[in-house]
């Protein structure tokens, strides 16, 4: 049992030297002339994570990740050193040759030993989106190329999510579908206080107005009907997040066309411009930003007292749960409760509400943003969410091998 303890204090250890890194590096943004070294770092890369040049590389990490190593270690000490007093163990100072690693690596590199940048640095084709817990390559270059005041996660991604900066959306264009609904007008509203550049993709020809920032505005939008999503095809190439809200209703109706048009609109149109967006998807920065956020709402996995909304909306989340499998960027999953809209008059809580909820949770990096009264949801979309992705992923493949031909 000591043991097992020890390596918990040693995790411990290694989680607060990462924070630590993570806190500095927050610092330096935020006090740029109290870290000068930091602003060398930066013009250290091109956006392929190529070198500026050999000699710009060497001083940025001697005037940059030499003097943040030695902060660890010394962190790591003060931690080893303070946590002994009260509950002593080896374990706390696992932090120290830890951090006394990165120290070691850095002065190598800044001395021209070793040709290859850390890990997050290498050039070369990104793999996957941004991962959600661990900083990968993806994820850092955002800090570098898309906005230096977010991303500052070294290894772990907890003090962006903390602090709200695990997603950036100023400057970002955001298409939002089913704008001209409460939710939708919602959202267009939180978007533009972040300083996002909304626009509305919308199937009623009408201006969209909401509220933000103390005036009204009119949004740039673009009109469209369901069953002609190719035709936004050029607008979708244009856009930096895509968030999926169009939807209908058709309550108790159990009808041949109530059937038609409850698949289309909530599953199959949806789908289709999920699929448009990521197959434009193709170079290393829009790999790294584009992102699509999808409402398939709490009809997932709790009633909705509409079968059919039901249905469709099961389908659409079965389909999006598959596709992120092998989805080319991050894709966000809005798991909605009740709210009240032309949708659902009776719902109990606000979209305006909703709305600041999806935002805050979508900085802090939740790929799946449950919001509802119902307790249950919290417990069981998670459940549902990961046993399906897993069956997904044992019992599908990227590619279908084709089958035999009969001789």
């Amino acid at each position: 049992m000591g043991l097992l303890w020890e390596l918990l204090w040693a995790g411990v250890a290694i989680v607060a030297v990462e924070l630590i890194r993570d806190c500095r590096h927050w610092l330096a943004h935020r006090f740029p002339k109290a870290f000068p070294g930091h602003y060398v770092h930066h013009r250290a890369y091109r956006q392929d994570w190529s070198w500026v040049s050999e000699k710009v590389y060497r001083e940025a990490e001697w005037r940059n990740d030499v003097p943040e190593a030695v902060t660890l270690v010394i962190g790591a000490g003060v931690l080893a050193w303070g946590m002994n007093l009260w509950i002593p163990g080896w374990g706390w100072g696992v932090g120290i040759p830890y951090a006394v690693g990165f120290l070691l690596m850095a002065l190598a590199r800044s001395q021209g030993i070793g040709t290859h940048s850390d890990f997050t640095h290498l050039p070369g084709p990104f793999g996957g989106p941004p991962t959600q817990w661990f900083v990968n390559r993806p994820y850092h270059w955002r800090h570098h190329f898309d906005h230096g005041q977010a991303y500052f996660g070294g290894t772990l991604t907890v003090l962006d999510r903390i602090l709200g900066t695990a997603l950036s959306l100023k400057d970002k264009k955001v298409a939002v579908t089913g704008a001209s609904g409460s939710l939708g007008r919602a959202l267009i509203a939180c978007l533009l206080e972040q300083g996002a550049k909304p626009l509305a993709l919308t199937s009623q020809d009408r201006p969209v107005i909401v509220r933000a920032k103390g005036e009204e505005q009119e949004i740039p939008r673009v009109v469209w009907q369901v069953g002609a999503e190719v035709d936004l095809l050029g607008t979708l190439r244009e856009v930096d997040i895509l968030i999926l809200n169009h939807g209908v209703n058709v309550y108790g109706s159990r009808t041949p066309a109530a059937i038609d048009i409850s698949t289309e609109v909530n599953a199959l149109s949806q789908w289709r411009m999920l699929e448009l967006f990521l197959s434009q998807i193709k170079t290393n920065a829009e790999i790294a930003t584009k992102e699509v956020w999808v409402n398939t709402s709490e009809a997932e996995v709790s009633p909705a007292l509409s079968p059919l909304y039901e249905i469709s909306k099961r389908y659409l989340g079965e389909l999006v749960t598959l596709r992120r499998l092998d989805a080319p960027c991050i894709i966000r999953k809005l798991i909605l409760g009740p709210f009240k809209s032309a949708l659902n008059p009776y719902g109990v809580m606000s979209a305006e509400w909703v709305a600041r909820q999806i935002v805050a949770l979508a900085k802090r990096d939740f790929r799946n943003i449950v919001i509802t009264i119902n307790p249950l949801t919290y417990v069981l979309f998670p459940l549902k969410e990961l046993s399906h992705s897993l069956y997904f992923r044992l019992f599908s493949r990227r590619e279908t091998p084709t089958p035999p031909s009969n001789p």
